[in-house]
């Protein structure tokens, strides 16, 4: 039990990364606004590397079925269902005060956290010491995605503090993943092969039909062109997470 105590904490610390945004309480409102379209750009770029070089490398090496690329493409028409539901729901009156992609960044964000906790979780099944490297290497490409996910939400409408405490209770989905990926570590392998490619399809969707879109409206040259900088900045961060894992 020793281990199981290590692994929720560690789960809690990667949760606690949710919390970086509250820098951003130190900026000025102009200031913030000035530089979200990067925080876009980057979120979009994370969203991209994470689903291509981080959540389906991880998938095929635990299966190499073509059904990863089925699971892939349900995620992403999940998502799409799911975005014209809240499109309806908040929007159909003509009135949107807060972008239906926000709630499709948490809910995906959600998933993704509870995939690293099934991680956490079976890693200190193995012994302290490789959980603890594992939970390193997890908190190094959460920085860069969660900084992402908090320009989401401010972007799309919800203020700094809604976006901090809805922003951490998306990240607690990994301490309810490591609780059931230690004791369900032995059947970890099945479940992820569904839940990796399925977050993916949900990243891509979200980057490609939600984020990237908002960059191409930004009619500024300068801002414009800092933005593609950052979503490059964004790959170049989980690629680099993904070589350090290797």
């Amino acid at each position: 039990m020793n281990n199981f105590f290590w692994a929720v904490g560690a789960s809690i610390a990667v949760s606690l990364i949710s919390l970086v945004g509250i820098l951003s309480l130190l900026l000025k409102d102009k200031w913030l606004d000035k530089i979200l379209i990067v925080l876009i750009g980057f979120a979009a770029g994370g969203l991209i590397g994470g689903a291509f070089l981080h959540l389906i490398p991880e998938a095929l090496e635990r299966s190499r079925d073509n059904i990863i690329f089925i699971y892939l493409i349900l995620g992403f028409v999940f998502f799409f269902i799911l975005e014209k539901y809240f499109y309806w729901r908040h929007c159909h009156k003509g009135i949107c005060d807060i972008h239906a992609f926000t709630y499709l960044n948490l809910f995906g964000d959600g998933i993704h956290n509870f995939s690293d906790g099934l991680i956490i979780g079976a890693s200190f099944i193995v012994n302290v010491h490789f959980g603890i490297v594992t939970t390193l290497v997890i908190i190094f490409h959460e920085i860069p995605q969660e900084i992402g996910d908090f320009g989401v939400l401010i972007y799309g409408g919800f203020s700094k503090f809604k976006a901090l405490v809805f922003n951490f209770i998306s990240a607690l989905t990994c301490v309810v993943g490591t609780v059931i990926g230690y004791f369900l570590s032995t059947n970890i392998g099945t479940f992820s092969v569904f839940l990796l490619p399925f977050t993916a399809g949900g990243f891509i969707y979200i980057a490609a039909c939600d984020l990237i879109p908002e960059l191409h409206r930004q009619p500024d040259l300068k801002k414009s062109t800092f933005s593609m900088l950052a979503f490059l900045c964004g790959i170049c961060f989980i690629l680099l997470a993904r070589l350090i894992h290797k």
